[in-house]
């Protein structure tokens, strides 16, 4: 499959993922969206782990998805995207902005999240996913889901 000759609808980031399935997951949701994958490293797994396949299965090969070394080589290849950082300490819920083509969905590992440093940065473009107090986080490929239809549903008109 030709990627979009007007570029991906959305860029997914996955900066420094840990779990080689929630990745190859994010990668089949990415496929459905016509959206770009970006891994930022270091990552907890090999990016050729056989998990990482199997997770995406068929769907990997159509995937579209670069890795950069770090944040910074990030914004050096997407210089005018408008990020939006999902993260529990957002000030706003991702159902109250109004997402663009070409808009970068950034998620922090599994384990730690997005670092201070980034979310202090771009403290209006922080989101978060509502849920109750009992809840300490989502699982990361379904707050991909929940956030990246949102942003196809209102670009596209789904």
């Amino acid at each position: 499959m030709d990627p979009d000759p007007a570029g991906p609808l959305l860029h997914i980031v996955l900066h420094q993922p840990e779990i080689p399935q929630n990745t190859g997951n994010i990668g089949r949701t990415c496929v459905a969206l016509g959206a770009k994958l970006w891994i930022v490293r270091p990552t907890g797994f090999r990016l050729d782990a056989t998990q990482l396949k199997r997770a995406g299965m068929d769907y990997w090969q159509h995937l579209v998805w670069e890795d950069v070394a770090n944040w910074g080589e990030l914004t050096e290849r997407l210089p005018t995207t408008r990020y939006w950082l999902v993260t529990k300490f957002g000030r706003r819920r991702y159902s109250q902005v109004q997402f663009g083509r070409g808009d970068a969905l950034v998620f922090g590992s599994e384990s730690c999240g997005l670092p201070d440093s980034l979310r202090n940065a771009m403290p209006d473009h922080c989101l978060a996913v509502p849920m109750r107090e009992e809840a300490r986080s989502l699982n990361l490929a379904t707050a991909v889901g929940i956030v990246a239809y949102e942003a196809a549903r209102q670009i596209e008109g789904w």
